[in-house]
């Protein structure tokens, strides 16, 4: 995400880089590739030249000029009005343990569906709440379908009516079977609609007064920039939505929506969908937002994931194995799945500094385990719990049964074996303990 903006913003600060004497002119000519940069990211003029005002009157005032580091004290101001311009801080999701009832609502192909789905799966792990997933989507073919489809791979029971077409009925019915079935959250799907059409718009409006909702979230496509910025207008002024969702910000290579809705609607970012699969959303944070951009990585992310896969007790046993050197294939297999479940590996790469601009222009394919999987699958039982035992003809018949060549299983061998001697010598003490002394409520480590 933002690679773009990002590459351009490298650029213009590159021109402050080994200069002996910084002056007011090459600041002016770093500020003016910041703005274009904006602009090619879809900010519209008017925020991008507001940006650096606001960004040229704090470097001038903070004697940026004298400074020892002047690019790196720029960047600092830069990477603080970005942050200020998305929002500066998270925005908590207004639920109540009792009963809580959030409205969804988009245009077509948003992903609201999608983001109806990994909402309930978020709150069903994070909060222990017990959600239904109401379908008032009563024009697009197949989307009842859908949410069922998405619902019954998390888990959530759907609440649908098929021979009512009134929506708002349908709302109210499903809240009433939530309160019946021991449900203590309801969120609603509803069908996409565009701004300029009065009567779907004011159909929506009736299903808020009619449940009157804890929390609407107006769900954008964040690839579609701009528009995206406008149509957020249009719909808050009919709902005075609490907050946006940007989905597919995993392939918004540009990010203007991200970078201005809140400027325009002032209503903060509250979820970003990073990828397809359900756990692939996160809360929106402006600060982390802005490091990854300006290249700087999102440890604290990194870990809060990791953090969702860590199994205390996997990793004493794992350290037990380690530390006997008795870790092998199937403890491999199992790193790897966990791997996997923190999300697409360009995404996490992109949150270890330094890493994003190495990858930026690298096609990362989140299949890049396949082959590795595919080695180990082609191995015997023995063969995963015993890797000595694995000779030349061994080595062979792996390569055949895998489509992979002979020098391929010899250089994950040759990893595997090189991995276990560094693991061995953290003794666990890498990932584990930066997760067990990272302090999730204040986002810092202890």
């Amino acid at each position: 995400m933002f690679e773009n903006l990002s590459e351009k913003l490298e650029k213009a600060f590159s021109l402050l880089k080994g200069k002996g004497r910084i002056t007011e002119i090459n600041v002016a000519q770093t500020l003016k590739e910041v703005r274009r940069a904006l602009i090619d990211a879809d900010v519209s003029y008017k925020i991008a030249k507001q940006f650096v005002d606001q960004v040229k009157s704090k470097s001038l005032g903070r004697e940026v000029l004298t400074s020892i580091n002047p690019g790196q004290l720029m960047v600092k101001i830069v990477h603080d009005e970005l942050s200020q311009l998305m929002g500066s801080e998270s925005s908590e999701i207004n639920i109540k343990n009792n009963f809580s009832i959030i409205l969804i609502a988009g245009l077509q192909g948003s992903g609201k569906t999608t983001f109806s789905a990994k909402l309930a799966n978020r709150l069903t792990k994070r909060n222990n709440l017990k959600p239904l997933l109401v379908a008032c989507d009563v024009y697009r073919p197949a989307a009842i379908d859908q949410l069922q489809v998405v619902g019954d791979s998390i888990s959530v029971p759907v609440f649908k009516d098929l021979d009512n077409k009134d929506p708002v009925s349908i709302a109210k019915n499903g809240i009433q079977f939530a309160k019946q079935n021991n449900k203590n959250l309801v969120i609603i799907d509803t069908a996409g609609r565009l701004s300029v059409d009065e009567l779907m718009m004011n159909e929506i409006k009736s299903i808020k007064e009619a449940i009157n909702p804890n929390e609407i979230l107006f769900v954008v496509d964040s690839m579609t920039g701009q528009d995206a910025v406008n149509t957020a207008k249009a719909f808050d002024d009919v709902l005075n939505f609490d907050g946006v969702v940007l989905t597919k910000l995993d392939g918004d290579t540009k990010g203007g929506a991200a970078l201005t809705i809140k400027q325009q609607v002032n209503k903060p970012i509250k979820f970003i969908g990073t990828g397809e699969k359900m756990d692939a959303l996160d809360v929106f944070y402006p600060k982390r937002m802005a490091d990854r951009i300006l290249g700087m990585g999102d440890v604290v992310s990194l870990v809060e994931r990791a953090q969702e896969q860590f199994d205390e007790k996997e990793a004493k046993k794992m350290e037990r194995k380690l530390l006997k050197n008795q870790f092998n294939f199937n403890d491999f297999l199992k790193q790897i799945k966990q791997i996997k479940k923190m999300g697409s590996l360009k995404d996490l790469l992109g949150m270890v500094p330094g890493m994003s601009k190495m990858t930026r222009n690298v096609d990362i394919d989140d299949d890049a385990f396949k082959g590795i999987e595919s080695i180990i699958y082609s191995m015997t039982l023995e063969e995963r719990n015993n890797p000595k035992l694995i000779n030349l003809s061994r080595k062979q018949r792996i390569a055949a049964g895998s489509g992979s060549k002979i020098e391929d299983v010899n250089k994950l061998i040759k990893q595997f074996s090189q991995m276990g001697k560094m693991m061995k010598m953290m003794k666990s003490g890498g990932l584990e303990n930066m997760m067990k002394n990272f302090d999730s409520n204040n986002n810092k480590f202890n």
